[in-house]
């Protein structure tokens, strides 16, 4: 889930940036369907939608063993995950104060991470 989440997104961003700026005056029917047939037609575009389908169902599982108030601050570990595969695959740079706030927000992960991930009982 930590993984196929900011994958689907990166992907996504990365066939929207291949694809090219989409004014939002879009001046025909044709137009607009001609952006379509070049969004569906990206191979990025689909990969990013299979790895956040993957991330759903990863999501929806982990929903069932464990409390929201449990998985949703774990699950912000994926920020690092974004950030690191950003530097790694796209060549962006992370300033210092953003991998600072990203170790924040690990530390909290980590926090969480030590406490029982479920507090309710099942009915």
């Amino acid at each position: 889930m930590i993984i196929a989440g900011p994958f689907g997104n990166l992907m996504l961003g990365k066939g929207m940036k291949d694809i090219g700026k989409v004014t939002t005056r879009i001046s025909s029917p044709g137009e607009l369907f001609h952006v379509f047939v070049r969004i569906l037609s990206s191979g990025t575009i689909w990969f990013g939608i299979a790895s956040l389908l993957t991330f759903f169902v990863a999501y929806m599982l982990v929903l069932s063993w464990a409390d929201y108030s449990f998985v949703q601050p774990a699950s912000a570990m994926a920020y690092a995950v974004v950030a690191l595969l950003a530097t790694l695959l796209f060549g962006e740079v992370v300033s210092p104060i953003r991998w600072a706030g990203i170790a924040v927000i690990c530390l909290g992960v980590f926090v969480v991470g030590r406490t029982n991930p479920r507090t309710t009982e099942n009915p």
